[in-house]
């Protein structure tokens, strides 16, 4: 399709890609640019125009997908990045750090796994001395692994899967908070999940509801330091998560097709609304969660 401006006006049931996705399968944790077809990130589409002016961002899961549209949207608005991954994702990462310092933006790379407590203390040091402050954090960084029965979930993918969508969120905002000032931003991702799970998606469904309510509570909880926490609830989008047994195989062909726009979402479509939760237009903006859910609705 032909790249437009997100500022232009197109109709959503075409603006991204509309078919259905081949059977493909990669190792875990999956590299975005080895799927068919690659998501749209945003990297020929988004558009800045300043609205995180000097603002130092740490992304979680910010190579591919989700993760990676919001570190090129946040350059474009002008905003310094720390981008988290695992190490097998490397080649990923570097290609959105190439495509924030095009922005003449400063990036860095740290990776590591989020299962660890320990790397999450450290990460967040790290971001901060590298950046020289930290006011946004995007949690983003999940795991996904299809399993049809429960007799069949593993404790060991139980506990990762909390360990890496939650657990590392706590241990990252405790390490934080000493660090942010007045006006800073936490986002994390929950999913539709948390709303419309899935039967085959038990532990990670759990996971992003409670995600949630982590997000709701913590708002409340840090109201008064002048911090706001959000969530964003995206639907079936096209990630790394799906070619890596996030989704069962026969389900790809028809993925995202059953939503009223019929269609899955792209990355790119979630990163405005990460710009907007980071900004200063959403100063009154608290406990919320934002559903990018191609009209399969979270309340």
């Amino acid at each position: 399709m032909e790249n437009k401006s997100i500022k232009d006006m197109q109709n959503p049931l075409d603006q991204y890609y509309e078919g259905g996705y081949p059977k493909q399968y990669q190792n875990p944790p999956g590299v975005q640019s080895k799927m068919d077809p690659v998501p749209d990130c945003g990297e020929k589409t988004y558009v800045g125009s300043g609205r995180l002016k000097n603002r130092k961002a740490l992304i979680t899961g910010g190579d591919s997908g989700i993760g990676r549209a919001v570190a090129i949207a946040y350059a474009r608005e002008g905003a310094d990045v720390v981008l988290n991954y695992l190490p097998d994702e490397q080649s990923d990462a570097e290609e959105v750090a190439k495509l924030i310092e095009d922005e003449g933006r400063k990036v860095y790379l740290i990776p590591g796994d989020l299962s660890d407590e320990e790397f999450n203390k450290k990460l967040v040091e790290e971001a901060n001395e590298k950046l020289g402050g930290l006011d946004i954090l995007v949690l983003n960084a999940g795991q996904q692994f299809a399993v049809e029965d429960i007799a069949d979930l593993s404790t060991e993918q139980l506990r990762k899967t909390f360990e890496v969508n939650l657990f590392s969120m706590f241990w990252t905002v405790k390490a934080a908070l000493p660090l942010l000032p007045a006006g800073s931003s936490i986002i994390t991702t929950t999913s539709i999940q948390a709303y419309q799970p899935s039967e085959h998606l038990l532990d990670y469904a759990a996971s992003k509801g409670a995600i949630a309510e982590f997000s709701r509570a913590l708002a409340k909880q840090i109201a008064n330091k002048g911090i706001r926490v959000n969530s964003v609830a995206p639907g079936p989008i096209w990630t790394a998560l799906q070619v890596v047994g996030g989704q069962p195989q026969e389900a790809l062909p028809k993925f995202g097709q059953s939503t009223p726009l019929k269609r899955a979402g792209q990355p790119a479509e979630l990163a405005g609304v990460y710009v907007f939760l980071a900004s200063q237009e959403s100063s009154y903006v608290t406990a919320e969660v934002y559903g990018v859910t191609g009209g399969n609705h979270t309340a």
